[in-house]
């Protein structure tokens, strides 16, 4: 089923303020690695947001998330703050990981692969 406008304008906001909150808490550069939100998805009743995250370079991501999860509820207080104006109820976050870079990394990794085996061919 596809989003409603409305459900696509919340999830605009909760990432662009999730964004925000993440700077601000330090979560977006960790030892070297970045986490920056991909999407927020939110359901029709907007009660509850899927919010994907990205990983780039972070040993753990598993234990990252549940890092992130730990200070949740400090992370709902202030995106209530931010965006209690425009939203009746703060929806309910829940955290993915977002692994398309990752996907993307491994793909160009095979295509790299099979170039190489092919210039080895053709040098025989």
């Amino acid at each position: 089923m596809q989003e409603s406008k409305r459900q696509k304008q919340i999830g605009q906001l909760l990432q662009q303020e999730l964004s925000g909150i993440f700077q601000r808490m330090g979560f977006n550069v960790i030892d070297g690695g970045m986490i920056s939100i991909s999407s927020v998805k939110v359901t029709p009743d907007l009660l509850e947001a899927r919010v994907y995250l990205s990983m780039f370079k972070i040993a753990d991501s598993h234990e990252m998330v549940n890092r992130i999860k730990e200070r949740m509820g400090e992370i709902k207080k202030e995106l209530g703050n931010r965006v209690g104006k425009q939203l009746r109820r703060i929806p309910e976050l829940t955290l993915f990981l977002d692994d398309t870079l990752e996907y993307i990394f491994k793909m160009e990794e095979l295509f790299k692969k099979i170039k190489e085996d092919d210039a080895g061919r053709e040098n025989k």
